[in-house]
């Protein structure tokens, strides 16, 4: 006989799902975790269970041990847990053979509990949440049934597809938690950051795409930069990482950071439209994207992440910089601006205090 399930969660295991998101949030992402904790009360709530929802989708896409049709299944049965509390129950058992990152997999273990969070938001904001998962779970079962040999994207179109799924959910997830948490962003603000909203989530993730090439080819089986642009160029998906191949792919590449030039250009915007008012939202937006500009610099002069074991990485010295510094220009456009041009034209630290 199956064991009941409660019909309403206690306000113990509401605090253990507190403290279960809370804990997990900086192993999974140190980036987001900075930025998501400086959002206040229901928001902030909101946000760090949609980022946790989508990293617990994004963990069981990654999974090239499990075969792709059951990885398609649990994507499927992830989106039921959303409004079946069965389900939700019930998922981390049936995701118990996933293998991949132990983070990762422990957040995936206790999906149960993220959705003890989730339940406790309010009915609006759990509708905005839901909807934006579920659309960025289907598209990655799509794309999971579409390669089950490994995803290998063919087109510009199809890589774009991919990235919406993926990222420009999120921006529009959260900028409909911006438009019904904040007051600072009424109709006029949100009718303009919606313009923008997708380019936002997907700047980030192209950002990703192009540091993450040679770990994604080599860890995960995946390559996003379309077989018709390394054609183009003289090589292929399987020559990607081919010394010989090295000059022809990084001409292939140059095409995608310009893509991701333009698109964090847009989410520049679109956090400068982010009245000030705002501050709190405009934080949470600035500092991936500071950090997504000094990545991008140097993977414009880089061809480390198209070599085998190769990464490009600003450094901790530059990130601690950024940090203090873009939290400071939030109350002015202009001091943004200039900050976002100094960051693109060489790293941005601080002169150590001497005295």
């Amino acid at each position: 006989m199956a064991p009941s399930i409660p019909a309403v969660d206690t306000a113990e295991r509401i605090r253990a799902a507190e403290r279960f998101a809370h804990d997990i949030l900086p192993d999974v992402s140190r980036t987001f975790a900075i930025s998501i904790r400086l959002l206040p009360g229901t928001l902030g709530t909101a946000v760090h269970t949609g980022y946790l929802l989508c990293r617990i989708a994004d963990t069981v896409e990654d999974d090239n041990s499990t075969p792709p049709e059951r990885r398609a299944e649990l994507l499927e049965e992830f989106v039921r847990t959303l409004d079946d509390r069965r389900a939700a129950e019930a998922f981390p058992a049936i995701a118990a053979g996933l293998q991949g990152d132990a983070t990762h997999l422990q957040l995936v273990q206790h999906t149960d509990l993220v959705l003890v969070l989730f339940r406790t938001l309010p009915p609006r904001t759990r509708d905005c949440v839901a909807h934006w998962v579920c659309e960025m779970a289907v598209g990655m079962a799509k794309f999971v049934r579409t390669y089950p040999d490994g995803i290998r994207i063919q087109t510009l179109a199809e890589y774009k597809e991919y990235c919406y799924y993926v990222a420009g959910t999120v921006g529009c997830m959260l900028t409909e938690l911006w438009h019904e948490h904040a007051s600072a962003v009424g109709q006029r603000e949100f009718d303009r950051l919606w313009v923008k909203c997708q380019a936002f989530g997907e700047a980030l993730q192209t950002v990703n795409i192009l540091k993450d090439i040679a770990w994604d080819a080599e860890h995960e089986n995946a390559i996003y930069i379309p077989a018709t642009e390394l054609a183009a160029h003289g090589s292929s998906h399987a020559t990607l990482l081919s010394p010989e191949h090295i000059e022809h792919n990084h001409k292939a590449v140059v095409r995608f950071i310009d893509l991701a030039r333009n698109d964090l250009d847009e989410a520049l915007e679109y956090t400068l439209t982010i009245p000030w008012r705002a501050f709190r939202i405009r934080a949470f937006c600035v500092l991936p994207l500071l950090f997504a500009y000094a990545t991008l610099r140097d993977l414009s002069r880089s061809r480390a992440m198209l070599t085998v074991g190769g990464q490009v990485k600003i450094s901790r010295r530059e990130v601690k910089a950024l940090m203090i510094v873009g939290i400071l220009s939030l109350v002015s456009n202009e001091a943004l601006r200039w900050l976002v041009s100094r960051v693109k034209a060489r790293p941005f630290t601080l002169a150590p205090v001497t005295g």
